[in-house]
């Protein structure tokens, strides 16, 4: 199992999270307020990256087999999460430990639903470091620590595609991958700052929304999370989150002139398609039928549209409070997700288009049995058994929704509230329907309601099979 690989890796991942915290012993600095919780928590993490580093010291590996790399990106998620739950344990704002935990799973995981109350009562660095955790998870723990990989003399490939959905490679080596994903990463979350300071955000807000927006987390410092702020400013978030929610590799194309890779790009067109087709129907309804001007209608319903199809869960207005046929649009769009390669979550853009296709196909030959017809994304040849993974992978998420959401019921939730808490958490998304709607939060529910989101959250953050092999009796056994 090469379980040295694993303990080589989490202590690269305790790593950066004690810098991480030491950053926030800084920001505490700056507002005055206590450093004792990043102070211990930068200990105990100091401490467990030592214990880690010392089992593992001597030994030198050149790869990551399949099994070493599923347990390693299982335990990072895990490991990391609870870490991060230490600065909430030791300030003293959370009424439990896995209430801390949730809030630090769903950070993390880029989920953004809350058990908080009162969001502004919490020192400014416990609020800072709540919005951190979107910005390290949204990049994604382990394409942190492909960049530091070299000093492991461990290939590290077999890790980065479990963790991530990058469908395609920018350069051929995977360390240069990680570094160009990091820079545009980086660009992408200054590039807001900017924009948001000239649309007079404090400084503090805009860093914290800025990591919110391009990790499409959606925490934000702010009871009423985007909607205290101007109309320029909600559309610069609009604008950032539907980055956010695009193939990095777009991005990357972009940076270079590629423009006609851009242009042929599929998963592109599909996914600006679903974003302006619900959101023009959605301004149609609250126009239509509530007192909103058009201009009002159109930017709370593709805010609200890219919020939840990118994942990210801010919002800046209560959808639950529209017609009927706006919060059901919404609910829907909870399994569409952004595209692949990109900080949002969800079933993916590209599974859906290949799964249309794939549909499409399956009519076509039943009519023409004798035809050779194959799906194609972006004028590539998507093969049988890539169609057959992908509807597969779309069979499992639907199921896993089902089991969570029928457990959630059997603890007492109402249906709508069980439903969209399992698709907000799989998806990545915050807020759901029901009593965890847009403006209410997730402490009303059961200790073990929570522990189970957040199971979800990390199931669908790692994209069910990370997860779902490490329960299979056939994974444990030696080869």
């Amino acid at each position: 199992m090469k379980l040295i690989v694993v303990s080589k890796i989490l202590t690269r991942i305790l790593s950066i999270s004690t810098v991480a915290f030491l950053i926030c012993i800084f920001i505490a600095l700056d507002y005055s307020e206590p450093i004792w919780p990043f102070v211990y928590s930068a200990a105990i993490s100091i401490l467990l990256s030592g214990i880690l580093f010392f089992t593992s010291k001597d030994k030198e590996l050149t790869s990551v087999n399949k099994k070493a790399a599923y347990l390693s990106v299982a335990f990072s998620w895990f490991l990391i999460s609870l870490v991060g739950s230490l600065p909430f344990i030791f300030s003293g704002y959370f009424p439990t430990y896995l209430d801390a935990f949730f809030e630090s799973v769903s950070g993390f995981t880029t989920t953004g639903a809350s058990i908080l109350s009162d969001i502004e009562s919490l020192p400014k660095s416990i609020l800072f470091w709540r919005s951190f955790t979107h910005w390290i998870g949204g990049i994604g723990i382990i394409v942190l620590v492909i960049l530091i990989m070299p000093a492991l003399k461990i290939g590290s490939y077999n890790l980065f595609t479990l963790e991530s959905s990058l469908p395609e490679k920018i350069h051929p080596r995977i360390q240069s991958v990680g570094k160009r994903l990091l820079f545009i990463y980086v660009l992408l979350t200054v590039a807001e700052i900017v924009f948001l300071l000239v649309g007079h955000m404090p400084l503090y807000d805009s860093v914290c929304h800025a990591f919110g927006t391009i990790s499409t987390g959606g925490f934000s410092p702010k009871n009423t999370s985007i909607a205290g702020y101007s109309p320029y400013l909600q559309y610069v978030v609009m604008i950032f989150m539907l980055l956010g929610g695009t193939n990095f590799i777009i991005h990357y194309y972009f940076l270079k002139r590629r423009f006609r890779k851009i242009k042929e790009n599929e998963e592109l067109r599909f996914y600006l398609t679903v974003v302006i087709g619900s959101g023009l129907i959605i301004t149609a309804i609250l126009f239509l039928h509530s007192e909103r001007s058009f201009e009002l209608s159109f930017r709370e319903s593709f805010f609200q549209v890219i919020s939840i199809i990118t994942c990210t869960g801010f919002a800046t207005s209560d959808y639950l409070l529209w017609p009927k046929m706006g919060w059901i649009l919404i609910f829907v769009l909870m399994f569409f997700g952004g595209s692949m390669g990109s900080t949002a979550g969800g079933i993916k853009m590209a599974r859906h288009l290949i799964a249309v296709k794939n549909i499409k196909n399956t009519f076509y030959k039943l009519k023409h049995p004798n035809s050779v017809h194959v799906v194609k994304l972006n004028n590539k040849v998507v093969s049988s058994q890539e169609c057959n993974s992908t509807m597969m992978f779309i069979l499992w998420y639907i199921m896993a929704f089902l089991v969570g959401s029928y457990a959630l019921i059997l603890l007492g939730l109402d249906g709508a509230t069980a439903l969209s808490s399992i698709a907000t958490a799989m998806g990545g998304i915050g807020p759901g329907l029901g009593s965890v709607g847009p403006a209410s939060n997730f402490a009303h529910l059961p200790q073990l309601a929570k522990f189970i989101i957040m199971l979800f959250m990390i199931l669908g953050r790692l994209e069910i099979y990370p997860v779902l092999i490490l329960f299979a009796p056939f994974f444990w056994k030696k080869q």
